[in-house]
Parts: structure tokens; C-alpha cells; sequence
């Protein structure tokens, strides 16, 4: 399986914007766009260049695949099903995004990013209904059960992780029952849930081209 092995901190930087993408290190002073808010690279402290509308686009696209942890072939072949659906080719989207499984993970707090989701479900850590997933970029339905493994339910990390819980706000269009340690999918998540950081319509206009 391909991966993008190329430091977090810069795609932050770069985006000009905090991207959480090392979950909890990106709440402390340690953050790079605490310490070194300017893009990365030579010149990059001498502030950021005016971009072009194309520019502009990139940018949002760039933006919205490295949140999701996707390569551009995964995250253009997300979108072009996306626009072969019914329905606002945007909010389309957003929902596969969203209701990829390694995302619902993050989204409940069982993993403090979307790469350590990604890593989880790897590794077999989560069961779909009882039966066991391996694929980050299994799609979820409605009424979908997501469970952790009753053999890893008892490790260090989950435990650790419901105490991260408590916190964590967790969106509409699930429920987590934190007694029996899963999370149910109750409906597709709209636009008004979603609340992208990402302008979605640029994205649109980047591949119509």
C-alpha cells in the first residue's frame, strides 16, 4: 500500500493553517505553526506569495487530501464517484470522505488522527457487524456497528483512549456507546455537520477543468 511519508508539519505549514494532522502534539507548543508559522523552504520566511484563482484551487485541494490522509489517485477517485451519484456532487464528497472508516474512527476520539486510524484499522483493530475490516477506505452505511476487537479492547492504547474521550465532542451522525465501546452510524453527515475548514466548491472547479 502506498504512502505519503513526507513530514506532517510541513503540509501544515504550507497550507498556512493548522491541519491536525499529529492529533493531540498539535494542541502544544511544540506545534510548527506555533514555532515556525511561514511556509517551509529557504525563502519561506519572508512571507507568502500572492497566489493565482488555478493557485487558489490547488491550494484547497492540497488542503482537503492531506486532511483525509489520501494520495491525489485515491482522493480523484473518490470525487469522480462522488460526481457519477445523484445529488450535489460536493456534499456527495464530502459523505464518502466522511464515512470512510478510518475517518469515523478519528471522528469518535478512538484514535487521536487520521493516520493512527488508518494504522488501527491496518491492523485489524475494528470489526464492521461483528465481522472484522482491514480496508481504511471501507465505506460505511447507515446503521453500521463499529466495534474494536475484543482481543485489543483490553490493550493500553484503547484504554488510554477513552480517557481522551470525555473531551471529545463527537459529531451528529454517530453515537458512541462508551459502556459496550462502539459506535453506531446513525445517517449520512450533511454539510451543516461537516463543516469543512476547505473551500469544496474550489475543488469542484480544480478537476471540472
Amino acid at each position: 500500500m502506498a504512502k505519503d511519508l513526507s513530514s506532517k508539519c510541513k503540509k501544515c505549514r504550507r497550507a498556512g493553517e493548522k491541519l491536525f494532522l499529529k492529533g493531540e502534539r498539535c494542541n502544544t507548543p511544540k506545534c510548527a505553526m506555533v514555532k515556525r508559522n511561514y511556509p517551509p523552504g529557504f525563502h519561506g520566511s519572508k512571507g507568502r506569495r500572492r497566489i493565482t484563482g488555478y493557485g487558489m484551487q490547488l491550494n484547497e485541494k492540497q488542503k482537503a487530501k492531506r486532511q483525509y490522509n489520501l494520495l491525489e489517485k485515491q482522493f480523484r477517485l473518490t470525487f469522480d464517484k462522488a460526481r457519477k451519484k445523484s445529488g450535489d456532487a460536493g456534499e456527495n464528497f464530502l459523505q464518502l470522505l466522511e464515512m470512510r472508516i478510518d475517518n469515523a474512527i478519528y471522528r469518535a476520539g478512538l484514535a487521536s488522527s487520521r493516520s493512527q486510524a488508518r494504522q488501527l484499522v491496518n491492523h485489524g483493530h475494528f470489526t464492521v457487524n461483528g465481522e472484522k475490516v482491514t480496508i481504511p477506505s471501507y465505506i460505511l452505511k447507515s446503521g453500521d456497528l463499529v466495534s474494536v476487537k475484543k482481543t485489543k479492547k483490553d490493550s493500553k492504547f484503547h484504554k488510554s483512549m477513552l480517557d481522551v474521550l470525555q473531551k471529545k465532542e463527537i459529531p451528529g451522525w454517530m453515537n458512541f456507546d462508551k459502556t459496550k465501546n462502539i459506535v453506531k452510524i446513525l445517517h449520512k453527515p450533511g454539510m451543516d455537520m461537516i463543516k469543512p475548514n476547505f473551500q469544496i466548491r474550489q475543488i469542484i472547479e480544480y478537476y471540472s477543468k
